[in-house]
C-alpha cells in the first residue's frame, strides 16, 4: 500500500503541481488513453468501455498505452466519471453513449440514492490504481479522478448527455431543496471515492466539471460553489496534489479558482497569461484546443510555443489541453505536441 507521505517529489508533474521549480514544463493530455489508439480499438472489439473501467488488468493496461507511446509525465486512471452512478441505485449503459434509464427527478428518487458505502464497491478501480502505480512508480506521476458534483449531477437529472439541460436548471431553480439534497449525497460519494483511490496510490487527484460552462455566474456561486468546495477542501487534507477542472469558465473564473483545488484547469478560450492574472498563486493547467491537434504542423508548433510564453516561466504550470483528446487525433501529433513542449520549456 502506498502513503501520501512517499510521494516522489522528483517528478516534474507532481512539483509543477505544487508550484516548485522543473526542469521543463510537464505534460499530460486528457482522454489520452482512448479512441485515437490502436492498441485501446483493438481492445475495444472484445470489450464494451464499462468491462474495461471495471477489470483492473483492462484498466491498467489501457492507462499505459499513452505512457508507453508517448513523451508525458502523468498517467492518469481509465474510468469514467460515472462509475459512481451505480453503487448509488442507477442503471447505467453506453449506447454508445452513457445513458441512465431510471434518472432522478423526484425527491423519492432522491431519497433512494445510496451513499453509506457506495464508494467502497468500486473496489476495482482502487485495484486498476494499486496495480498502475506499480508499474509507473519513479517514472511519471499517477492521476486518480472523479465528475464533479454538478456534472454528475446533471446526466442523474437528464439520464444522459443533454444539450440545454433544461432538467437540471429546472430542479436548481425552482427546487433549490432538492437540489441540495442531491448535491450532498453526491459530494460525500465522490469524495470517498477520490480518498480511496488516493489510499490506493494515485499521487494527485482531478475532479472533472465537463458541463459547468452552462451555468451562469449566478448559479455557478449559488448551488454549486459550495458543493465542489466541500470536497475540494476535503481533498486538500489527503495530501496529494487536486487539479480542478471546468470548460467556459471565464464567465467566473475567480469564483471557480476560489473553490479550492491545487492546480485549476483553464481551456483554449482564454489567454494562459490572463488566467494566470485571474487566478492568482495557484498553479495552472492547460490550455491548447483540441481541435489545432488537427492543423498543420507550423500552426500547431506556433500555437504550443504561445502557450509556454505566456505562461514567462513561472512555476506551477502543467501543459494540457483544453478538453479531452478527440477520437480521430493522430497520435504522431500529440507525441509532437509533448516533445515540443520539453523542448520550447527546457531550463
Amino acid at each position: 500500500m502506498y502513503y501520501v507521505g512517499m510521494i516522489s517529489e522528483k517528478l516534474r508533474f507532481l512539483r509543477a503541481c505544487r508550484s516548485q521549480p522543473v526542469d521543463a514544463t510537464p505534460v499530460w493530455f486528457m482522454r489520452q488513453a482512448g479512441r485515437y489508439m490502436a492498441e485501446y480499438r483493438e481492445l475495444r472489439k472484445t470489450h464494451s468501455i464499462l468491462a474495461l473501467a471495471k477489470t483492473p488488468e483492462l484498466a491498467c493496461e489501457v492507462t499505459l498505452q499513452p505512457v508507453r507511446a508517448l513523451p508525458i509525465d502523468a498517467a492518469i486512471l481509465f474510468a469514467d466519471i460515472l462509475l459512481v452512478l451505480e453503487p448509488m441505485g442507477l442503471k447505467l449503459r453506453f449506447a454508445p453513449g452513457p445513458t441512465i434509464s431510471n434518472p432522478v427527478r423526484t425527491e423519492a428518487d432522491i431519497k433512494r440514492l445510496k451513499v453509506k458505502d457506495a464508494a467502497a464497491e468500486l473496489d476495482c478501480v482502487f485495484q486498476a490504481v494499486k496495480l498502475i502505480r506499480r508499474e509507473t512508480e519513479g517514472k511519471v506521476g499517477l492521476i486518480g479522478f472523479a465528475g464533479a458534483p454538478f456534472t454528475v449531477a446533471s446526466y442523474m437529472i437528464e439520464g444522459g448527455h443533454s444539450d440545454h439541460y433544461k432538467l437540471t436548471k429546472a430542479m436548481m431553480t425552482d427546487r433549490p431543496d432538492l437540489w441540495d439534497l442531491l448535491m450532498k449525497k453526491v459530494r460525500v460519494v465522490t469524495a470517498e471515492y477520490l480518498e480511496a483511490q488516493v489510499k490506493a496510490g494515485a499521487q494527485a487527484v482531478q475532479l472533472f466539471d465537463s458541463w459547468i460552462g452552462v451555468l451562469s455566474p449566478d448559479q455557478y456561486r449559488r448551488h454549486v460553489r459550495p458543493h465542489s468546495k466541500w470536497i475540494l477542501d476535503r481533498l486538500e487534507k489527503s495530501g496529494v496534489p487536486v487539479i480542478s477542472f471546468g470548460t467556459d469558465t471565464n464567465g467566473f473564473l475567480e469564483d471557480f479558482a476560489s473553490a479550492g483545488g491545487s492546480v485549476i484547469g483553464v481551456d483554449w478560450r482564454i489567454d494562459m497569461d490572463v488566467a494566470r492574472r485571474r487566478i492568482g498563486k495557484k498553479a495552472v493547467q492547460g490550455n491548447l484546443d483540441p481541435i489545432l491537434l488537427f492543423s498543420g504542423k507550423k500552426a500547431l508548433k506556433a500555437a504550443v510555443k504561445d502557450i509556454i510564453d505566456r505562461n514567462g516561466g513561472r512555476s506551477g504550470h502543467i501543459f494540457n489541453l483544453g478538453h479531452g483528446i478527440l477520437p480521430t487525433t493522430p497520435v504522431d501529433t500529440v507525441k509532437m505536441v509533448a516533445d515540443w513542449v520539453h523542448e520550447f520549456s527546457r531550463k
